[in-house]
């Protein structure tokens, strides 16, 4: 076994694994944050899609030991003191989920696309972007919108709902 340390939505956390332990079997069985989802452990369909240090990566294909040190955010640390983030928010409004397997992953990469190419998407961009992360139940379109709207809402300064959070 050997021991991991990282901080896990805020919270320093440290754990004993084996080597092989992939970072989505630390975070669900570990530390039982189960909105990181297993869809392929492939890499290809993105439902593992969590923030490392502030980048998009896939937890299905990522070492928990390569970790240590790092800032990890998982789909349940989005939410601000029970406040949904904007691209959650988004994605409740604008009807972007069908069964919702895919969705945490698709949110994650999401607020990434938009935290790399700014609060103004047009819809080829995001379909380009979303380019790995497969959903299975829709086709796409209401991803899209809801995508472009919580773009647009992470770009204002400070929503009414994430300040009246803090």
């Amino acid at each position: 076994m050997a021991t991991v340390s990282l901080t896990v939505n805020g919270k320093a956390v440290t754990a004993n694994v084996d080597p092989r332990t992939l970072l989505v079997q630390l975070l669900r069985e570990n530390l039982r944050l189960t909105g990181t989802h297993v869809g392929c452990d492939t890499s290809q369909c993105g439902a593992c899609v969590v923030h490392l240090d502030g980048k998009a990566v896939k937890s299905c294909t990522t070492l928990a030991l390569s970790v240590d040190g790092a800032a990890v955010t998982t789909i349940e640390g989005l939410a601000l003191n029970g406040v949904l983030h904007p691209m959650q928010e988004a994605f409740r409004e604008h009807h972007g989920l069908q069964c919702g397997y895919c969705t945490p992953g698709m949110i994650m990469a999401a607020v990434d696309m938009v935290n790399r190419r700014g609060h103004s998407l047009d819809e080829a961009t995001i379909r380009d972007d979303l380019d790995g992360n497969i959903c299975r139940c829709t086709g796409y379109h209401n991803i899209v919108k809801a995508i472009a709207a919580g773009a647009e809402a992470m770009g204002k300064a400070e929503t009414p709902t994430r300040k009246a959070a803090e």
